[in-house]
């Protein structure tokens, strides 16, 4: 079930600024949970004790919902199972209760505690409309319906109630209850075009066709200048084999509107489904090649021919002629435009001839998104940084509130190693990240400024960085492997890295980066027995060349099994680690002397 935590605001406002004194040290420590306490509702109080017990319930219930606001929710689940003690019967402990049994849950008891707010107080139409969708949340239908009918004995004007009541019956399939439902809507709100095709969709549901035909006929007649209507019908007539009635209501909503985009698309189905493609074909041409014809309309058309198309074995030729000449008779239309780069880009054509689709909708359409972004992407993967760079630029100046395009300009300069640029597109990036941003975007926004931030040796502002962006994606493994390695790099907080580097080693076991940066880590620590048993599984797992292992990979493990006590399988790999490319000066040096140095220890 949803979380119910949100609607604590609604308390009010008031509850934020009354003091209430701090009683929980009052209360039991031995106090049993709820679902351990005799049923409440074998309970009685007398007059005189309700009102000793008030009071104090009182300064419970407001304690409890404090304790809410601040998070505590165990705590405030104490205070609450107090106040129901001590009042049982204040019908609001036993409603916030239910909240938070829903919120861990525990959905037996907090339904139980729903039901017995609903009986306390019966007027009450929050604990009533609770309990109800308790219900229909559990597919309790029965009880459901009950409760939903209960509520509307009280209030007969509503037919929102109603309208819900008419979906339980449909999933019961009580279709006379249906009907009779929406007949109590009409009585409040009148006769109406939508009530009459929920009475038809009825119908339709209990196979009743003369019923079903007739509410269609009655919207037909009672509309006879709105086409629409007509099509409706005549969709009807053509699913039911009435193919000659049915051609009379599309012919005369074509009459009455010849570019309605629903009767010509009806009409194409209904030659297309008689066998008659060359009038359906004609029909097609007809509406793609026309000016006046909406855009949506030829877009729904050209998808219905690819469809088809590739039903009929993807004959491209033919699908790409139809799409050049509808951009004729459309020039102007970007969402053609991209369709016929998309289709393109399904059947695998050349990079060259997509993306020159892509840059015609952008030569029409410049501020089009999807377009640049799909070239933007092409550019990347064939590591044209400049081109990228270009692109995306235009993408700020054109879409100055997307994110996307600061997103890959500041990685395009700093492909290029261009670390100012990429800092500042990535900044203005950030100020325009909102609570819409993609989680992962933004995440990688603040990521990706940590990593040039630490490299321009502002340590400081970079882990500012790593925090923001662990704040929009906690479990960002990149930006975890990255913030650990360098707070060992700095030998700071390294059991905060430690947790943060075995969150990476968690996630992905087999990856080399992340093992090598675990096992210096616990190499930093002292620790180096588990740092070995993890860097041979980064030597195992480092694969990133055909050569083999890193030189830096090579290079910590020659230092834990120095540290290890195993000097020749330290030198072996310091020797290794100088072949891959590693610091001559340092591993020379450590293969001569056969151990480190204590600043490296």
């Amino acid at each position: 079930m949803n979380s119910y935590k949100n609607q604590i605001i609604g308390i009010g406002a008031a509850v934020l600024l009354v003091i209430v004194p701090a009683i929980a040290g009052s209360i039991d420590s031995r106090t049993k949970g709820a679902e351990q306490r005799p049923d409440t509702d074998t309970m009685t109080i007398s007059a005189k004790q309700l009102l000793d017990a008030t009071p104090l319930a009182d300064r419970l219930f407001l304690d409890a919902v404090c304790c809410q606001l601040r998070g505590d929710d165990s705590t405030a689940l104490q205070l609450l199972d107090s106040c129901r003690t001590v009042k049982p019967n204040g019908a609001e402990a036993y409603y916030r209760l239910a909240q938070q049994y829903f919120d861990t849950g525990n959905d037996s008891i907090a339904t139980k505690y729903m039901e017995r707010a609903a009986r306390l107080q019966p007027a009450n139409d929050t604990y009533q409309e609770s309990v109800a969708a308790t219900y229909i949340q559990q597919r309790d239908y029965d009880s459901a319906i009950k409760a939903y009918e209960n509520l509307y004995s009280h209030y007969r004007e509503r037919t929102d109630i109603l309208d819900i009541l008419v979906r339980l019956y449909g999933a019961k399939k009580d279709y006379a209850r249906m009907l009779s439902t929406i007949g109590r809507m009409e009585k409040v709100d009148g006769e109406s075009d939508e009530l009459t095709l929920l009475k038809m969709n009825v119908y339709e549901m209990r196979h009743d066709t003369k019923n079903a035909y007739r509410m269609l006929k009655v919207l037909n007649d009672a509309h006879p200048n709105e086409p629409n209507y007509k099509v409706m019908l005549g969709n009807w007539l053509m699913n039911h084999n009435r193919r000659d009635e049915a051609f009379k209501y599309l012919q005369g909503a074509l009459a009455d509107d010849p570019q309605n985009a629903f009767a010509l698309n009806s009409m194409y189905d209904y030659y297309r489904s008689g066998g008659d493609n060359a009038a359906a074909d004609e029909l097609r041409e007809k509406i793609l090649f026309s000016s006046q014809t909406e855009p949506k309309t030829k877009v729904t058309m050209l998808q219905q021919a690819i469809k088809e198309s590739e039903q009929n074995g993807g004959d491209s030729v033919a699908v790409l002629n139809l799409f050049d000449r509808t951009m004729k008779a459309s020039p102007k239309d970007a969402d053609i435009s991209n369709m016929k780069a998309m289709y393109m880009k399904l059947k695998g054509m050349p990079d060259d001839s997509v993306n020159a689709a892509f840059e015609h909708t952008l030569s029409i359409e410049p501020d089009n998104n999807m377009a640049r972004v799909k070239l933007i992407q092409d550019k990347w993967e064939k590591k044209k940084w400049d081109e990228a760079i270009s692109l995306s630029t235009a993408g700020t100046q054109y879409n100055p509130d997307d994110v996307v395009f600061y997103y890959f300009l500041g990685l395009g300069y700093f492909q290029k190693d261009d670390d100012d640029r990429a800092l500042d597109a990535l900044k203005r990036g950030v100020g325009e990240i909102n609570d819409r941003t993609d989680p992962d975007m933004a995440s990688d926004f603040y990521g990706s400024m940590g990593d040039i931030l630490f490299k321009k040796k502002r340590s400081k502002e970079a882990f500012e960085a790593y925090d923001n962006s662990l704040k929009w994606k906690e479990d960002n493994i990149v930006v975890l492997n990255n913030y650990a390695y360098y707070l060992s790099e700095l030998r700071r907080d390294l059991k905060r890295a430690e947790q943060m580097s075995f969150k990476t080693v968690q996630a992905e076991p087999t990856n080399a980066t992340y093992l090598d940066t675990y096992a210096w880590i616990l190499f930093l620590q002292k620790r180096y027995d588990e740092a070995r048993a993890y860097i041979d599984r980064a030597l195992e797992n480092d694969n990133d060349s055909t050569n083999g292992p890193s030189a830096v990979v090579i290079g910590h493990a020659g230092d834990i099994y120095c540290m290890c006590g195993d000097t020749d399988r330290a030198v072996e790999l310091w020797q290794r680690a100088l072949k891959a490319g590693g610091d001559k000066a340092v591993l020379t040096r450590k293969i001569k002397t056969k151990k480190l140095k204590i600043e490296e220890q």
